[in-house]
């Protein structure tokens, strides 16, 4: 379970750091992972991840990342941030993944400032009341190569999460060109490979321009609870719900479809 400390972080920051979430060897088998998938045109598939098509200023993101093998099944639950998850989502609120992708990012990208609780939106809203939280969605970002200035560093509004107003430097829509750097209050979320930052959705955040030679990678797990939906419509096969233990099976697929019987 998370300490006093990450609670009380959690609710003011509106985001934690869990340092060495992964061991070094769980970061070099995703890595090797992710170097044996072939390049994939936007909108293309190789099995069932899927390289979404969006601009190349935000780097690749391939999705359904828990399909490409054992070392991404393990991130389903994985022990360094299972509980804190659960107890931000909810502890009666069962679990969902909603989301899950790997993101590549080389010089020149980066995705601009987004998200922020002026919205109040149910999927990504902040909430505490007697003492649990109820939050709609919990990301949590895992560094799989050092992140370090110039690197493309998430970048995050510390507090944002309670915000009533935009800021007045975001930007309504998407602009591939953009980035969080300069934006007033906006910080930058340095880690090691292997160390994640576990945030609620309506935290603003999005990230520096990656400047550095090399490639930024990150994986993001996203969270809530059990009766939520696919953001994308993706689906898990059959073939990863059958090899699933069940505590992953009942997160990446808590309410079995329920169909009438064939005549």
């Amino acid at each position: 379970m998370p300490t006093p400390l990450e609670d009380y972080l959690f609710d003011l920051r509106g985001y934690i750091i869990v340092r060495e979430a992964l061991a070094p060897h769980e970061v070099a088998k995703l890595n090797e992972h992710i170097d044996a998938l072939p390049a994939l045109e936007r909108g293309a598939w190789h099995g069932a991840v899927h390289r979404q098509d969006q601009p190349e200023a935000s780097g690749i993101n391939l999705h359904q990342v828990y399909e490409a093998g054992a070392p991404f099944e393990e991130l389903i639950d994985h022990p360094s941030w299972i509980s804190h998850v659960t107890r931000y989502v909810g502890g009666d609120d069962g679990l969902f993944i909603d989301e899950n992708f790997v993101n590549l990012r080389g010089i020149g990208t980066a995705i601009q400032l987004h998200s922020g609780a002026h919205k109040r939106r149910i999927r990504t809203q902040f909430r505490f009341h007697n003492d649990e939280f109820r939050c709609g969605q919990i990301n949590v970002l895992m560094a799989l190569s050092d992140i370090k200035s110039g690197d493309g560093a998430t970048m995050v509004i510390p507090g944002s999460h309670k915000s009533n107003l935009m800021h007045p430097q975001q930007q309504p829509g998407y602009d591939g060109a953009a980035s969080v750097d300069g934006v007033e209050g906006a910080i930058e979320v340095h880690l090691n490979a292997g160390d994640a930052i576990v945030f609620v959705d309506a935290l603003s955040h999005g990230s520096a321009k990656r400047v550095n030679p090399g490639q930024r990678r990150i994986a993001i797990y996203r969270y809530g609870p059990h009766w939520g939906n696919s953001r994308y419509g993706y689906q898990p096969t059959p073939e990863l719900l059958k090899r699933l233990t069940p505590q992953r099976r009942s997160i990446v697929q808590p309410i079995p479809l329920l169909c009438p019987p064939k005549d």
